[in-house]
């Protein structure tokens, strides 16, 4: 599985960021393939025999990806067919985590309006970043008064 759907970013990006119907529809028979050989692999676990056991029946972590992966096919390929859509949620994590680490540390924000002015200018950082402005030159340019070149309208 990882390495069709690697094989599938890949194309998304010779492609130039969507793939055309034919190739999609292509890529999500051969995905299909694969889930219908990974349930063979791995059955649904079928309830035991015990008496007294109540509740959900307990599921390996593979049969659990399994499930997510069928039940959430659009979303797990829509990054072939929607072009802002990333192929990993990579970038997304690396903007919360400097807020999870500085909660880790401190325990907590002192007030509303510190954990305002944090996600601020963890935000602006964040988007010069993705822009190609390094966050020394993004803050240089913030204490002189002036917005990075993506910011300035005309």
């Amino acid at each position: 599985m990882q390495a069709l759907l690697e094989t599938i970013n890949r194309k998304v990006n010779d492609a130039g960021g969507v793939l055309n119907v034919r190739e999609s529809k292509k890529y999500r028979q051969k995905y299909r393939e694969l889930l219908k050989k990974a349930d063979i692999e791995c059955p649904e676990p079928t309830r035991s025999p015990k008496k007294g056991k109540r509740g959900r029946i307990k599921r390996s972590k593979s049969r659990n990806l399994l499930e997510r992966l069928r039940d959430f096919e659009n979303e797990t390929l829509r990054f072939m067919e929607t072009d802002y859509v990333p192929f990993t949620n990579n970038l997304g994590e690396s903007d919360i985590r400097m807020t999870k680490v500085q909660q880790k540390i401190s325990g907590c924000f002192r007030s509303m309006e510190g954990a305002l002015i944090f996600c601020r200018v963890r935000g602006y950082l964040s988007t010069c970043r993705k822009q190609g402005v390094s966050s020394s030159q993004a803050l240089s340019l913030l204490f002189d008064g002036k917005l990075p070149d993506f910011l300035v309208q005309e």
